[in-house]
């Protein structure tokens, strides 16, 4: 038997996600899960570097390697609290932390750091990372790259289903019932990146919990219009985007005036309406929407989408039901994603991406 390890670490950059998996039998099979947290004054540098888009090239080269020393401790971690004999654990997928995200540049890049060759050292197991940039090669945006473990483990042939992934960026898979048709997918714009950095400017707290917040404001219809004129929300698929678009600099210049409250229930229904314009516009027939990501949480949100879509809040549910918890689908998919680079598969769906063709992603750093 051959495990695998996922490494995930999001916009919140509050800690490392690492799961461990079991792909027996075409199963998809979550043995053990592991939070890592991060390192504060490591939080603190990466978020400075991300914010700022300059860097100095020794401190660039420094987070890189402590970043990537993180990845390892978290796989350790992992694995000595499961007892697991590290043979028996064919790769690790790491997918690093986003540092810039920019596909529609001239020429288009992506950028995680995390050094892989300090995972692989470090846990003496073979690491596959660097997944987005070969997508991008072959002409993709590099994202969403989920969508294929979605379809690999959450396709049904009884019904219409919708993915939603609700991270700071949320986006959707479509997976229709009829197997012959075409998975769909991307990003459909904020999922909590702005109501995480609204919560951290206002209430000095990492993240909204529940809602709970939001819950107490009133949306201002005014700036909800506004906010939705953004050209994003109307460009075709395929398209990805991240915190370089959506952050507090783009919300500053639709000037919100309001009760600090009333604007973090505003950014909360700002994600509801641009997720529920995106399933209506592209998933119409769908009939089960299963939710993945942080957002799966938010019960406020979540009771928002049931609302917009005009569900009852129980026809609305979590990927719990189709057996992984929503907290660890991510880091599940970068464990098969390295599955799927080990045995010369590929890892995207060029229909989703808008890459060429569908390649074999990642870069392999042997033991």
């Amino acid at each position: 038997m051959a495990y695998y390890i996922g490494l995930m670490s999001g916009t919140s950059m509050d800690a490392i996600d690492a799961a461990l998996l079991d792909f027996s039998n075409n199963n998809c099979k979550i043995i053990a899960c592991h939070s890592h947290a991060f390192p504060d004054r490591l939080s603190q540098k990466l978020q400075q570097l991300i914010h700022s888009e300059t860097f100095n090239l020794r401190d660039f080269g420094t987070l890189d390697v402590e970043l990537g020393r993180a990845f390892a401790d978290a796989a350790n971690q992992l694995i000595q609290q499961q007892h697991i004999d590290k043979k028996q654990i064919a790769a690790i997928g790491s997918h690093g932390q986003t540092i810039f995200h920019a596909p529609d540049n001239n020429p288009p890049f992506t950028l995680q750091i995390g050094d892989p060759n300090c995972i692989s050292q470090l846990t003496n197991i073979t690491t596959i990372a660097d997944f987005r940039r070969r997508d991008i090669a072959a002409g993709g945006q590099g994202a969403p790259l989920v969508p294929a473990f979605h379809n690999a483990f959450f396709r049904s042939p009884q019904h219409n289903r919708v993915i939603l992934n609700i991270g700071g960026i949320a986006n959707i898979t479509v997976l229709a019932a009829d197997q012959n048709k075409v998975v769909s997918g991307f990003d459909t714009g904020p999922g909590n990146c702005l109501l995480d950095l609204w919560s951290q400017q206002h209430l000095n707290l990492p993240y909204d919990k529940n809602g709970s917040w939001a819950a107490t404001g009133r949306v201002n219809k005014k700036l909800l219009q506004q906010l939705l004129t953004e050209n994003y929300f109307s460009l075709p698929a395929p398209k990805s985007t991240g915190r370089e678009h959506f952050n507090l600099h783009w919300l500053q210049q639709h000037s919100p005036n309001d009760n600090p409250k009333n604007i973090q229930a505003t950014l909360t229904q700002l994600s509801v309406e641009s997720i529920a314009q995106a399933i209506e516009a592209h998933a119409s027939g769908c009939n089960e929407v299963y939710v993945c990501g942080g957002g799966a949480f938010n019960a406020h949100l979540m009771q928002g989408l049931a609302n917009r879509l005009g569900l009852d809040r129980t026809k609305i549910k979590t990927t719990i039901e189709l057996g992984i918890d929503p907290e660890w689908v991510e880091a599940a998919a970068f464990a098969w994603l390295a599955k799927q680079t080990l045995e010369n598969k590929p890892g995207n769906i060029a229909a989703v991406t808008g890459a060429t063709e569908n390649v074999i992603l990642g870069g392999i750093y042997p033991t």
